[in-house]
């Protein structure tokens, strides 16, 4: 396949903010906040209409690399007589992903709708579980980085990282979170910034709220989210939506 033509139809897919699947030969490079390589084989690359990059390998259930909130460039290259395909993604947090296509055995562009509708059945865990896959729908560029860390006093649900290099503690809620969900994750806050020594943010998850909880979690300059639940054989998650302000937003 001509690598001129995989070219156009990538960066038509990017602009009509359609999914484009790109199956190929190509080497992969990362640098930010750390730095990573692939070395040259075959991989799945899906360009989605949220900005992000993703790239598979015929493995695992994640991706093996992959960049949020990206604005991504294609040129072609002829190296020692042959020609390249070179994709260069970039974010607001200065990170970039160089992806070289030796060659494309295929390429699919797909008008797909957007929802942000996440439907799940069963335990808080799977709930959880669900949300390590994708964070972005809380705050674009939020990666996950653990769950379930266990510290002397409780377990933490979700440690993730936002797009500033701030670590953020999730605590999830299935049901309306109370004073002591609020002194729980300040607890676990304070316990991440020691270990890891880097400024951390909190965020509690839930359908609703008490009074005196938002209060407290005001005070500490916590962060809350609502979301729509729906108990049953089926659980749904209709919206999320921001309730309050951080302290320093005033």
């Amino acid at each position: 396949m001509k690598l001129e033509k995989v070219s156009e139809e990538i960066l038509n897919s990017i602009k009509n903010q359609y999914m484009c699947i790109v199956i190929g030969e190509c080497f992969v490079s990362y640098q930010g906040r750390a730095s990573s390589k692939l070395p040259r084989g075959k991989r799945l690359i899906i360009f989605k209409a949220d900005s992000s990059v993703s790239i598979h390998e015929n493995r695992l259930v994640r991706p093996t690399n992959y960049m949020t909130n990206s604005k991504t460039s294609c040129t072609t290259q002829t190296v020692d007589k042959k020609e390249e395909l070179k994709l260069l993604s970039k974010n607001k947090a200065k990170e970039t992903l160089e992806i070289i296509f030796y060659s494309v055995d295929d390429i699919n562009t797909y008008d797909l709708p957007m929802s942000n509708d996440l439907r799940l059945s069963g335990s808080e865990k799977e709930l959880n579980d669900a949300l390590m896959d994708d964070l972005s729908f809380l705050e674009p560029g939020l990666k996950p980085i653990n769950q379930q860390q266990s510290f002397r006093k409780g377990v933490c649900d979700i440690i993730a990282e936002d797009r500033d290099g701030k670590l953020v503690v999730i605590e999830l809620k299935r049901r309306q979170a109370d004073y002591g969900a609020v002194t729980q994750l300040k607890r676990y806050v304070e316990q991440v910034e020691k270990i890891k020594g880097k400024q951390t943010r909190g965020i509690l998850l839930a359908p609703d709220i008490r009074k005196n909880a938002m209060e407290l979690l005001q005070s500490y300059g916590l962060e809350y989210f609502s979301y729509d639940f729906e108990v049953g054989e089926r659980s749904k998650i209709k919206g999320i939506g921001k309730s309050q302000q951080k302290l320093g937003d005033y």
